[in-house]
């Protein structure tokens, strides 16, 4: 199996298992995410997240929020920095601490946010794509799901007689 990962502006051979694969920090590509909020960026690791299994580094920015979604791909999660969560249906939420770990089988729905922003490694057993999902779990579009809430109308100053 031979692929490759783009990382830096250059093509980055990928063996099974028969290479070393090293990435300084400091010189990472961080690329928006298609159909994902813009508050998420992500660094390509390992393969394609287009086309294939792939490792990434996500980060979710101070204040990021993620609506209900879930992925065709087995996802695990390992938290590097930050503090957040992330909450599976009918789960219990899951503390973005550093060494935090969630695995999310495929098609299961969750959301996730950081308070502060975020750093996570991303593994995913397939091409990555989102599927956002309404209150009552029904599918709708990204459009949708990232649609700014209406902000309250602004109260008005009661006169006194």
């Amino acid at each position: 199996m031979l692929g490759t990962a783009v990382v830096l502006g250059k093509s980055v051979p990928i063996h099974a298992e028969d290479q070393m694969i090293t990435l300084d920090p400091q010189t990472l590509k961080w690329i928006a995410v298609p159909d994902m909020p813009p508050c998420a960026t992500a660094a390509i690791l390992r393969g394609n997240p287009r086309w294939g299994p792939a490792w990434v580094l996500l980060r979710l920015a101070s204040g990021c929020q993620v609506p209900w979604h879930w992925h065709t791909a087995n996802e695990t999660l390992l938290v590097v920095s930050g503090r957040g969560s992330v909450t599976a249906r009918d789960g219990t939420p899951l503390q973005f601490t550093p060494g935090a770990f969630a695995y999310l089988p495929s098609h299961h729905a969750h959301h996730a946010s950081c308070a502060r922003t975020c750093i996570l490694f991303n593994s995913a057993d397939a091409a990555f794509d989102i599927h956002y999902v309404g209150a009552n779990g029904e599918d709708i579009s990204s459009e949708e799901a990232l649609r700014p809430a209406p902000r309250p109308a602004p109260r008005r100053k009661s006169k006194r007689r």
